[in-house]
């Protein structure tokens, strides 16, 4: 008969609970701030409901009443420079956070509404109602809060989309030398995505300072814990991945506060992640005033049984047990914090002129100005002004024959010399001598501590380098072995990074770089074989570069590193091997961002391409010397760098324009491109733009199909010899 051993998890897995000896035990001071701390959090989200009910919240009003207790007990103990960051529900991890930063120990006193505590309550307010004043101008709301000079790195509308980035932030902290620790919140709908167990397995792999903070308030919206997942217990989730967790009961914020110290103590002597999760309760519906049981998956006696064990009421009944505070002292700070939270709404709202009696709006000038709808997309480029640009044809520097893919591994490798803050990940990056295709060949033999190999997680180390460049201080860049590859980290790469800067107000540089292959015609099939330009420039914060020679890559990928926008530089398989002209030893010039080239010149017509598919325009019209042809390699592929004034001279000149690119139709660059084409230059065109693309179909792993999907020069020829008048 076979043996079986009983196997225990590596780490402890503790539920803890406090005693009267505990609440006896913690300072005066603690306990005065957190009942006072908890009294202001829970009038605030009080009156943004009454705002709610009233329509003056544009959008959802995610409460946090009945879960302050865990806010309050994680958040008290932490430093500035710790980092927190949340989801949609994180008005009291936001506010908890700002409290500390803003506010000095109180000491034997009673904590004070103080200017600076006013201060924070406006501005949060004004930011959840989508005013001017707010900490993102308006442009977050309820479930964007961010204020990096707290410590507060933002909150997060999709579920479990901010988990990734505080990886990010953990890894910059623990890099910087510091003992600073990052705490992400999120609840128990996000447990079960998978961006969360990926983040869970990376932060253990690589023993980030990072505490994955599960508010467990039983229902995701109005499914109930119990039908989504076989294990309540959240926590458990810890044991797979040696990370040491806690369940606690979050009511009581004491209990949040002594598991804390021992997660705290773990991260800040370098020992890795932790759990904790806190057993809460929110009171009202997801969003809104009104309690789940007015929409049926509630019961009232449940929520009644709740409420009774409110985290407020308990720190209320100890702190006069304690005769720390009297009831006439919190009901007098009660209503001070409710003063002004009226007073502030005086200053943001007004009487509806002939409207119905207390019926407000929000006073004219509060709002942000319209014309900041599209402000800080991007950047303004300021950080290259001292920028050295080259160019091929006027390089005064020896060049020479290059394999692409040896200037691709060289100029990271100097780059990596030249800035310390540039650290690379991804999948193999750190193996086979340089990832897959050797391109961090060079930066791996000189600084391997800054290659970072990767689990095969997408969505957690594109999110964690999101975190990184949104912290600032180091400089990622993430490798995707294959384009395709985007599509499972989509979440970070579109909602999260290329929105970042524009949704927290336009100002926070976010400097990061992806760079990412395109393997058509290798036979990696469907799934290995796409042009993702198409889908990539229609995220307005992205840059997309796509180098087609080993010159243009090393200026292309230093502007790429020195920009504080998020660059996506793209990269063809069949360039890899190719040779071509380049620098011998000097790698430190730029290109600069919106500068297309031009590659022949012609009268006949404008083509345009970029990537690979410029050689093979090249030898199309080689092939074709009855057109002379403009040839265009745009460089540059988003729609703010995109070089209108080469194209626009061009098509005058000509009058005529064809786009080449390879992939597949259905996700064309070129049909934004022809469409903004026609719009901008329709008075010079003799003909419709026409475009040759790859077929409908992915390409196929049979050698006979995938040629037939994707296109190539025997396209272009055809292509220009089907042009009127030839």
């Amino acid at each position: 008969m076979a043996k079986k051993k009983r196997l225990a998890p590596a780490s402890a897995w503790v539920e803890l609970t406090t005693t009267r000896s505990d609440w006896d035990a913690l300072p005066a001071a603690d306990l005065r701030m957190m009942v006072v701390q908890t009294l202001w959090i829970r009038v605030f989200e009080e009156y943004v409901l009454e705002l709610a009910a009233d329509g003056l919240v544009h959008g959802p009003a995610h409460s946090s009443i009945g879960q302050e207790g865990g806010a309050v007990g994680s958040i008290l103990d932490l430093e500035t420079t710790d980092f927190v960051n949340g989801s949609h529900r994180g008005h009291h991890q936001f506010l908890a956070k700002a409290f500390g930063h803003v506010m000095e120990p109180a000491g034997d006193g009673v904590p004070e509404l103080t200017d600076e505590v006013h201060t924070v309550l406006r501005r949060a307010l004004a930011e959840i109602c989508g005013l001017a004043e707010g900490f993102c101008k308006g442009r977050g709301g309820s479930m964007h809060l961010q204020w990096r000079e707290a410590g507060a790195m933002g909150t997060n509308a999709i579920v479990g989309g901010g988990v990734p980035q505080a990886l990010g932030f953990a890894f910059n902290q623990q890099r910087a030398g510091s003992e600073a620790v990052t705490f992400t919140y999120f609840g128990d709908g996000a447990v079960n995505i998978g961006s969360v167990l990926e983040s869970f397995n990376l932060a253990a792999a690589r023993q980030l300072p990072v505490c994955f903070f599960i508010e467990n308030n039983m229902y995701a919206v109005s499914t109930p814990l119990s039908t989504s997942t076989a294990e309540p217990r959240l926590s458990a989730r810890g044991l797979g991945f040696d990370i040491p967790s806690w369940r606690v009961d979050g009511m009581d914020p004491l209990a949040v506060r002594l598991a804390t110290a021992e997660a705290l103590e773990h991260m800040r002597t370098g020992q890795g992640p932790t759990i904790i999760e806190a057993e809460v309760y929110r009171y009202f519906h997801q969003n809104g005033p009104f309690p789940g049981s007015a929409f049926g998956y509630r019961t009232k006696d449940e929520e009644s049984s709740w409420r009774e064990r409110d985290p407020l009421d308990l720190l209320r009944r100890h702190v006069v047990r304690r005769e720390l505070m009297t009831e006439d002292e919190l009901e007098t700070k009660k209503q001070e914090i409710t003063d002004a939270m009226g007073a502030i709404g005086d200053e943001l709202f007004e009487p509806v002129p002939d409207g119905k009696p207390g019926q407000r709006r929000v006073r004219a000038d509060k709002w942000p100005d319209p014309g900041f709808v599209d402000v800080g997309i991007r950047g303004d480029l300021s950080e290259l002004d001292d920028s050295r640009y080259e160019e091929q044809d006027t390089f005064d520097g020896e060049l020479t024959d290059r394999r692409f893919i040896d200037v691709v591994s060289d100029v990271m490798g100097r780059a990596m010399e030249l800035d310390e803050s540039i650290v690379v990940l991804g999948e193999d990056v750190d193996g086979l001598k340089g990832g897959t295709n050797g391109a961090t060949k060079a930066a791996l033999e000189k600084f391997p501590e800054r290659v970072l190999g990767t689990p095969i997680s997408e969505n957690a180390f594109a999110g964690m380098g999101g975190g990184m460049a949104l912290d600032g201080r180091f400089r990622p860049v993430v490798e995707f072995m294959y384009a395709d590859f985007m599509w499972v980290a989509a979440d970070q790469i579109f909602n999260q990074i290329a929105k970042a800067r524009h949704m927290f107000g336009g100002e926070s540089a976010v400097p990061f770089v992806l760079r990412s292959k395109l393997a058509a015609g290798t036979g990696y099939g469907s799934q290995h074989s796409m042009d993702p330009a198409g889908v990539l420039t229609t995220a307005a914060g992205l840059r997309v570069v796509a180098p087609s020679n080993p010159f243009d890559y090393v200026g292309l990928m230093n502007t790429a590193l020195a920009c504080d926008d998020p660059v996506v530089v793209l990269e063809h398989v069949d360039l890899y091997s190719s040779t071509g002209t380049g620098p011998a030893d000097d790698l430190d010039y730029r290109i600069p961002v919106g500068k297309a080239a031009l590659r022949s010149e012609g009268d006949d017509v404008t083509v345009i391409s970029y990537l690979s598919m410029v050689r093979h325009c090249l030898e199309a019209l080689e092939q074709v010397p009855e057109v002379s042809a403009d040839l265009i390699d745009l460089r540059w592929l988003d729609r703010a760098s995109v070089d209108w004034d080469t194209i626009t001279a061009s098509v005058r000149k000509t009058n005529r324009v064809l786009i080449v690119e390879q992939g597949a139709v259905g996700t064309s660059y070129g049909g934004w491109l022809s469409d903004e084409i026609q719009r901008r230059l329709f008075d010079w065109l003799d003909a419709p733009v026409t475009r040759v693309t790859g077929s409908t179909a992915s390409p196929s792993i049979s050698k006979v199909l995938e040629r037939a999907a994707i296109a190539r020069t025997e396209e272009v020829v055809e292509a220009l010899r089907r042009l009127p008048n030839f």
